[in-house]
C-alpha cells in the first residue's frame, strides 16, 4: 500500500485525511482516464511535448487539484533523488520538447528525462506513462502492456534510469504490443500504472 504523505496536499475536495484523499483521487482520476480513451481525447492532444503532458495531467486531476496541468513552483525529491530544480525546470522542459522521438531508444530517453523533470506537484508518474503511450502509438504503432511489467522491476529500473537507461529500455521493450486500440489493454495498463504508485483500491472495471 502506498505510504501517503502526512502533509495532505490542498485539494478541491476539502479532504484532510491522506488515506481518504488517496481513495477519492484514485476513483476520480481513473474515471477521467477512461474518458480520455473512450472519448478519443488523447488524439486531440499534442504528442511528445510538455503541452501534451500538461493536457493529460489537467484532464486527469481536474476534479482533485487546482494545480492540475500547472508546472510546480516547489523543489521536490523522492528519497535521496532530487528532481529538476524549479529554477531550471522551464529550460529542462524546453530541451525535452526538442529531443527526437523516431526510435524506441529515443522515445524512452525522452521519457526518462521527463521523469527527471517531474514537472507537477503530484501525479507525474501516472500522467507521464500515458504521455509515453501516446508517443509510442504515434511513432511506432506500439504501446506498453503495463500489466506485463512487474512493479518492483519497473521502480528499480526507473530509479537507475538517469544514469543507466538500458534496464528500463529492456523491460519496456519486452512488454510492447501492437494492440494499440484494445480497450482492455488500456484499462489493465492504467490499473498497473496506478499500482506502481500504491493506488489499488479501484479497478478500471469497477470504475465503469
Amino acid at each position: 500500500m502506498k505510504r501517503f504523505m502526512s502533509v495532505v496536499l490542498e485539494n478541491k475536495l476539502g479532504i484532510k485525511d491522506p488515506v481518504e484523499l488517496a481513495h477519492r483521487e484514485e476513483r476520480l482520476t481513473k474515471k477521467r482516464a477512461l474518458e480520455l480513451y473512450d472519448n478519443k481525447l488523447l488524439e486531440s492532444f499534442s504528442v511528445g511535448n510538455f503541452a501534451g503532458l500538461k493536457a493529460i495531467h489537467k484532464y486527469l486531476f481536474q476534479d482533485v487539484y487546482e494545480f492540475a496541468g500547472t508546472m510546480r513552483t516547489d523543489n521536490i525529491a523522492k528519497g535521496n533523488f532530487r528532481f529538476a530544480p524549479v529554477l531550471y525546470l522551464s529550460e529542462a522542459l524546453s530541451n525535452i520538447d526538442k529531443m527526437p522521438q523516431s526510435t524506441f531508444d529515443q522515445i524512452i530517453d525522452k521519457y526518462v528525462e521527463m521523469n527527471v523533470a517531474h514537472p507537477f506537484r503530484e501525479g507525474n508518474g501516472r500522467s507521464t506513462r500515458i504521455w509515453l503511450e501516446c508517443i509510442l502509438k504515434k511513432e511506432l504503432g506500439k504501446v506498453v502492456d503495463w500489466s506485463q511489467v512487474d512493479k518492483e522491476d519497473y521502480l528499480l529500473a526507473m530509479e537507475r534510469s538517469p544514469v543507466r537507461s538500458k534496464e528500463i529500455k529492456s523491460l519496456l521493450s519486452e512488454a510492447l504490443t501492437d494492440q494499440i486500440n484494445d480497450r482492455q489493454v488500456y484499462m489493465k495498463g492504467i490499473d498497473a500504472s496506478y499500482g506502481y504508485e500504491g493506488y489499488c483500491s479501484w479497478s478500471m472495471e469497477n470504475i465503469e
